[in-house]
């Protein structure tokens, strides 16, 4: 147990009935009469919802401690997908939904960052930008080269992105994780 005192960015709490929420901002805050208090910005771990809370100063707050760790992808069993931890050799199984469009830019053997609490995986983190390979597109037309057009392109993990007519399958591209963007050809 802590209090709103120990806050800092980035910290994980335990509250509303077990619930997880990360500190996005904290600010304390000392009016001219009456008590001090703390003025907070927390996001739901699980679900992303932001929401401000405000805590009366030196109440009681339980800290959830969620390990962050460093883990290799191996393969995808249909309703889970299976990370090792690469000191331990220790396999995690994350269901479907706690990966969610992640699994659109994960490639055997690629390197995330898993967070666990208690033993249940929260959410994973996948570096900003990955390398995948078009594994599909339509080609691009002669005289389509300086339009600006997009078209689809079925990437080698299944994702589909939109990328400038000229590229044709086969290429190498960087694509961005967390918008899906194409972000420029790999030589």
């Amino acid at each position: 147990m802590a209090t709103t005192n120990d806050l800092k960015n980035g910290i994980t709490l335990k509250l509303d009935h077990g619930e997880l929420w990360s500190v996005v901002e904290f600010q304390h805050v000392k009016p001219g009469k009456g008590g001090a208090f703390v003025r907070t910005k927390l996001k739901n771990v699980t679900s992303g919802k932001v929401v401000d809370k405000t805590f009366n100063a030196g109440i009681k707050v339980e800290i959830a401690n969620v390990d962050r760790r460093e883990m290799q992808y191996l393969y995808a069993d249909g309703e889970s997908y299976v990370f090792m931890d690469t000191q331990t050799y220790d396999q995690l199984f994350v269901p479907t939904e706690v990966v969610g469009k992640n699994g659109d830019f994960l490639l055997e053997s690629a390197m995330v960052t898993v967070a666990v609490n208690e033993g249940n995986p929260l959410y994973i983190e996948l570096p900003a930008a990955v390398v995948l390979t078009v594994s599909q597109t339509d080609p691009g037309l002669q005289g389509d080269r300086s339009t600006g057009g997009t078209k689809p392109a079925t990437m080698e993990t299944g994702a589909v992105i939109q990328v400038p007519l000229f590229i044709s399958t086969g290429e190498r591209l960087k694509v961005d994780t967390r918008t899906g963007d194409y972000l420029g050809r790999v030589n």
